[in-house]
């Protein structure tokens, strides 16, 4: 994969998201659209609780996408509301790379716990094993959540920040 590089999002770029996530072929027009109010939220009004992150390619194309944000009423606890990838982009990579730098942004911010929620019908299969692959764990299960037939799966993973004086000899 060529040099990708992350950023933040500005309004300009809300066109550009739904053509990513309606490239992925998973998501209904109404789940794209709860998507984009979620951007419009994060670009548009400063100070939000949610943060965006878009991954360029060496040319300066947004191929991917992440929204995440701190979770109300928690103690460093975050939610990935949305990771997404052109569907041209997937499988080189990118989405791996997004992930990362989330998670690294993340954890610069003390973050104590990354929650993310998925759905368990077949085409979200890849999905559930990218997240598996990366080291997060099925916490829970709300079952015929979003549909009959279609369960809620709740990822988690937890950063360990180092104890304090931990590698330190005396």
């Amino acid at each position: 994969m060529s040099a990708l590089r992350a950023a933040g999002l500005q309004p300009t770029h809300r066109g550009r998201v739904a053509e990513i996530l309606r490239s992925t072929q998973l998501f209904r027009d109404e789940e794209v659209d709860v998507a984009l109010e979620l951007f419009d939220e994060g670009s548009l009004k400063p100070n939000t609780d949610y943060s965006l992150l878009g991954l360029f390619d060496d040319a300066g194309a947004l191929i991917g996408f992440a929204c995440y944000g701190p979770t109300p009423d928690t103690d460093r606890t975050y939610d990935l509301y949305w990771i997404a990838v052109h569907a041209e982009a997937q499988g080189a990579g990118a989405g791996t790379v997004l992930l990362n730098e989330v998670e690294r942004r993340l954890r610069d911010d003390d973050a104590r716990l990354l929650v993310i929620e998925t759905s368990s019908r077949a085409d979200y299969a890849a999905t559930r094993g990218f997240y598996a692959r990366r080291g997060y764990v099925e916490a829970a299960r709300v079952g015929h959540f979003y549909a009959p037939d279609d369960d809620r799966i709740i990822f988690t993973k937890r950063f360990v920040r180092p104890r304090e004086g931990a590698g330190v000899v005396s």
